[in-house]
């Protein structure tokens, strides 16, 4: 995927979870957030951001904050693109390319399942699956983590995906890990164990589980290479 008009900034503080005020060319703006997460280890004063100029003159806000450089100890800092809406579109173009299924399997965007929607619904012959998509924007030490906090939503997903398997279908959560640098995924258990559970249950069950990196050089962010998932 490709934004718009990215600019660099420096970021100095976040008054909510929609908004942070940014340095942009020595001027402050207040611009906004399009990730509602903590994101607490990735903003922080004086970290160098990357935001996507808004071409709508009636918008409050002129800027959305879409990516930070997150610094590394003895490494140059690693670019992770924090905008939730992106891992879908990211996915989205992955997918075809993934093998996963054949070159004329048909995409479909948020189709309801149950109790849930989920963001893609693919028929391939006599092929047909759910996938759930989640971004990934928190690493500790080169190892992703999925959530960074708690999801009710997230659990209910995957409950949802464990029926869709009893009843026949194909079931996949694909993580977007957005950043590269990363040698493997793990469920964030020390956040939300519950998750955890509900991932290696749905695993057991046959729910498939992949992950997926991320080169990110704003203005573009394109999914790479599979990562090694551990539940354990």
């Amino acid at each position: 995927m490709k934004y718009g008009n990215i600019v660099k900034g420096e970021f100095l503080s976040r008054p909510n979870r929609f908004i942070a005020n940014v340095n942009i060319e020595g001027a402050p703006h207040t611009v906004h957030v399009k990730n509602t997460g903590r994101c607490k280890e990735l903003l922080v004063t004086g970290a160098t951001v990357y935001l996507e100029q808004s071409q709508n003159p009636l918008r409050k806000t002129k800027f959305d904050l879409v990516g930070v450089e997150k610094a590394a100890a003895g490494k140059a800092p690693i670019m992770i693109n924090m905008d939730s809406q992106a891992p879908n579109l990211i996915a989205g173009e992955w997918l075809p390319k993934s093998r996963l299924f054949s070159d004329g399997a048909i995409y479909r965007r948020e189709y309801t399942y149950g109790k849930s929607r989920f963001d893609f619904y693919i028929t391939d012959g006599d092929r047909k699956a759910f996938l759930e998509v989640k971004g990934v924007t928190l690493e500790k030490d080169g190892v992703a983590y999925f959530p960074d906090a708690p999801t009710e939503r997230g659990v209910k997903h995957l409950n949802e995906l464990v029926k869709a398997v009893e009843e026949g279908y194909e079931a996949y959560v694909l993580f977007v890990i957005q950043m590269k640098g990363i040698s493997a995924f793990k469920p964030n258990d020390d956040t939300h164990k519950a998750f955890g559970d509900a991932l290696r249950h749905a695993a057991s069950k046959g729910v498939r589980v992949f992950a997926v990196d991320c080169i990110v050089n704003h203005p573009t962010v394109v999914a790479d290479a599979l990562v090694e998932v551990t539940l354990l």
